[in-house]
């Protein structure tokens, strides 16, 4: 007992550092994300925001000292694990229920978003890593997106650096358009079906997806949902085909010196959500069970979002530059601008 116990405590200090800071480290971001759900559930601000802002105050804690094992094993497994149990939300049936053409022009607003992210950047001296970056998060579900699509791409100095910028980005974003999306969509005179699709084929994050299709109507709010979804769907696809497209490029030697190690073939956690869109398709995940793993998903990500916030001081984000600025926004309306074309061309 006392053998296997040193075992597996050895094994894991080799893998992630002292046992006392991976602890620690854990524990600092987790109280960041309760922190931050608090503010979310009280003042009504966007919890994936507030986990990123008060984790960049926190800092300090990730440049030394005992919390920083803890801090890097929350940024990259612990938002792995929340990425691959996004699967659990997944099901064919969301598919079907939505029809032909309204799949496929969702999945063809994830493709030509990320696209023109592609383009956009070179016209505008951007490299191709913060293209592909922008693009899918914008194109796909936001945080969630960002985070996933960050930990298959080629590592190299600016990577955290442009990480945080995007969540903030596409999470101020997100949060604009729950409220002017709305507006526009009655403005034009859609119906309830067609707003529905509209919001959730354009707004970036799942929370806010749901707040302004509830805002309009129930039937509004359910088929936004639904969309979303179907856009959370085009995550493992997109990050398997990213993994597969720069597995033989090689990150920037890590901190340590050491050379980076090469990547699986399919990064675990795109096989794990996978596996669990599969399981939920066929009926053998319970509702009660989809919706903690759901639950769980959601505090993964907000804890390590809080820990990515911690690893990256404010100054580096401002030193992004205007450009990317407007990336993203033109990402953003340009998706929006192709669902609303598409909606009238299939109206």
């Amino acid at each position: 007992m006392t053998l296997t116990t040193f075992s597996l405590k050895g094994w894991a200090e080799q893998q992630f550092g002292p046992i006392d800071g991976l602890v620690q480290g854990i524990a600092v971001a987790t109280v960041i994300g309760i922190c931050a759900q608090f503010l979310s559930e009280h003042y009504g601000a966007p919890a994936m925001l507030m986990a990123l802002l008060l984790g960049i105050a926190f800092h300090f804690l990730a440049e030394e000292g005992r919390c920083v094992s803890g801090i890097n094993f929350t940024a990259r497994t612990v938002l792995r694990m929340g990425v691959a149990l996004l699967g659990a939300r997944i099901s064919v049936e969301l598919l079907i229920g939505l029809g032909v053409e309204l799949i496929g022009l969702v999945v063809l607003g994830v493709v030509v978003t990320i696209l023109f992210a592609w383009v956009g950047a070179k016209f505008l001296g951007r490299g191709w890593r913060f293209a592909l970056l922008t693009g899918g998060s914008v194109a796909i579900c936001g945080a969630s997106a960002a985070m996933a699509i960050a930990a298959v791409l080629p590592k190299n100095e600016h990577s955290e650096r442009n990480l945080l910028f995007t969540v903030l980005s596409v999470t101020v974003l997100s949060t604009i358009a729950m409220i002017v999306y709305p507006i526009i969509a009655q403005t034009l005179g859609m119906d309830e079906q067609m707003i529905g699709v509209f919001l959730g084929g354009t707004i970036h994050d799942v929370a806010q997806v749901v707040g302004a299709g509830f805002s309009v109507s129930d039937a509004a709010g359910e088929t936004a949902t639904l969309v979303k979804l179907i856009r959370v769907s085009m995550l493992a696809p997109v990050v398997l085909l990213f993994a597969l497209m720069f597995r033989n490029m090689e990150s920037d030697a890590d901190e340590s010196g050491k050379p980076a190690v090469k990547p699986p073939l399919v990064p675990g956690f795109v096989i794990a959500f996978m596996v669990f869109a599969g399981l939920n398709s066929l009926g053998l995940i319970p509702a009660v069970v989809a919706s903690f793993l759901s639950e769980l998903s959601r505090w993964a990500l907000l804890i390590a979002i809080a820990a990515v916030g911690m690893k990256c001081s404010l100054k580096t984000i401002f030193d992004v530059g205007g450009q990317a600025i407007i990336l993203i926004v033109a990402e953003t309306v340009f998706l929006a601008l192709f669902i609303l074309g598409g909606l009238w061309y299939l109206k």
